[in-house]
């Protein structure tokens, strides 16, 4: 019998949908679970007939596997990927390859790939993107790890991946150790963003206007045939115009909390780490935490007997002013997300091509959409661009649209409609475009209580001054200064 191209480990949606994407493009999949029950339904399911071997155990697995063995796990991240790999390190051989296709944490990945070269084996953390029916279709994937492993795995990854025009891989080698799963985790933060700004969005529109579902679905079918065009705003259209059995729009009947599954509270942790404000998708992080304390806003609002006020603006004019506001937030979510991936690639050593970033996010993953190819041509324009708001077509599309997300953020405040995303997008643009901050105060106050001393603009860059303010404290500074 014909020994397996790849072993899969993990047979829940994600895994099994994947196993059939490989199958379908000519490669056969040896499959393991932990569980062997799901193994037996499954070759005997959906995978029979299939160039599928189910395997009972992880020695039968590695048996199956042609050399050198490529071994995907689709398992929960954290602790359960290390034990697979204790698992999986005695009966694997020099230059077998272990594939972590979960959304793994970027450190863990390094670790991992730095102990597992230490043993001679090579493996790859990839990110997955598109959901159950990206798996099966074609998803974005993000591998980074070993390099010396992607020749041997490159084959069925290109085949799997989603493709764009025409027949471009959603598929590149992102780099060494864990640049995949960083980049796969930044574009999870990014996608929080995404979708709390067209949530801010619909709550203008409801709560604001008092629009109703229908006349919504109509406003986000409009929006998808503009530069707006996207994934995210096919769902919500689509969402918008559902109904149940009675006639009744579903979105309304859902309660208003929300969950998440960490990245994008790993996403803010290391634009902390790494000096970058990422306030917009930050304030999306934390608009989920708020959402989920449902009991306590119920509390909070009949305490404050508080409701949110109509928007007095022409509805035509006011609800294009919304889909400028919704744009131009959406470019400062990305221009925020490629400078955490620009640092963090300077503090790793890696060799990002943001560009191809761009490009392999288009298509099979959440946040695709018709912008991102203004983005790779912003990059190919420009490998060393500085932020993605000072290429030429960016600064026009935010020039255009800036008098209407001042409008819209301004209406929110004044009539308490929350919108912690768009308001934070174009305070960081305020910020980043504002030549003098009054972070010469700040400075003052730190010397003041702390002698942390500070620069003056007569002199260099570097140059070091402090202050005796209250004249006893003496001239001895603290010697730390952090620019």
């Amino acid at each position: 019998m014909k020994k397996a191209d790849i072993g899969l480990i993990g047979l829940a949606v994600m895994g099994e949908n994947l196993v059939m994407n490989m199958e379908s493009r000519g490669f056969t999949v040896a499959v393991y679970n932990r569980s062997t029950e799901k193994v037996d339904n499954f070759v005997n399911g959906r995978g029979k007939g299939k160039h599928i071997i189910g395997c009972k155990s992880i020695g039968e697995l590695v048996e199956n596997l042609e050399r050198p063995r490529k071994i995907m796990l689709m398992i929960r991240a954290g602790e359960a990927v290390d034990h697979m790999i204790a698992q999986l390190v005695p009966v694997l051989e020099e230059g077998d390859i272990i594939i972590d296709g979960g959304n793994s944490y970027f450190k863990d990945t390094i670790r991992r790939t730095r102990e597992l070269t230490e043993k001679g084996l090579c493996y790859i953390g990839t990110g997955v993107s598109g959901g159950e029916e990206g798996a099966l279709h074609g998803p974005c994937l993000m591998p980074g790890g070993n390099p010396q492993a992607w020749e041997a795995v490159k084959p069925i990854f290109m085949a799997i991946s989603a493709k764009v025009d025409g027949d471009v891989p959603c598929c590149e080698w992102i780099g060494d150790d864990g640049a995949g799963h960083f980049v796969k985790m930044v574009h999870n933060g990014i996608e929080y963003g995404d979708m709390q700004l067209i949530c801010e969005a619909y709550q203008l529109m409801r709560d604001g206007l008092g629009m109703t579902p229908d006349e919504m679905h109509e406003v986000f079918a409009k929006w998808n045939e503009t530069e707006l065009d996207s994934y995210l705003m096919e769902i919500t259209r689509d969402i918008l115009g559902f109904r149940d059995e009675k006639g009744e729009a579903v979105v309304d009947q859902i309660l208003d909390t929300a969950g998440q599954k960490g990245t994008g509270k790993w996403t803010s942790e290391s634009a902390l780490e790494e000096g970058i404000p990422l306030t917009l998708i930050s304030e999306a992080v934390s608009a989920r935490c708020v959402a989920a304390r449902k009991e306590e806003r119920m509390e909070a609002s009949a305490a404050y007997g508080r409701k949110c006020g109509k928007i007095i603006e022409d509805k035509k004019t006011f609800v294009e002013q919304i889909r400028k506001a919704l744009y131009a937030a959406k470019i400062i979510s990305y221009a925020q997300g490629y400078s955490l991936m620009k640092t963090a690639a300077e503090h790793y050593g890696w060799k990002l091509n943001y560009g191809d970033i761009a490009l392999i996010w288009r298509g099979g993953c959440i946040i695709r959409s018709v912008f991102l190819g203004k983005i790779k041509e912003a990059y190919d324009k420009n490998p060393e661009l500085q932020n993605l708001i000072l290429d030429p077509y960016f600064k026009e599309a935010i020039e255009s649209s800036l008098e209407s997300w001042r409008k819209v953020v301004a209406a929110g405040a004044i009539n308490g409609i929350p919108l912690p995303a768009m308001s934070a997008a174009l305070f960081w643009f305020d910020s980043y475009t504002c030549e003098n901050l009054p972070a010469n105060l700040l400075q003052a106050q730190r010397d003041y209580f702390g002698a942390h001393c500070y620069e003056r603009i007569d002199s260099p860059r570097g140059q070091m001054f402090h202050t005796n303010w209250t004249g006893h404290s003496g001239s001895t500074a603290a010697g730390s200064y952090n620019v």
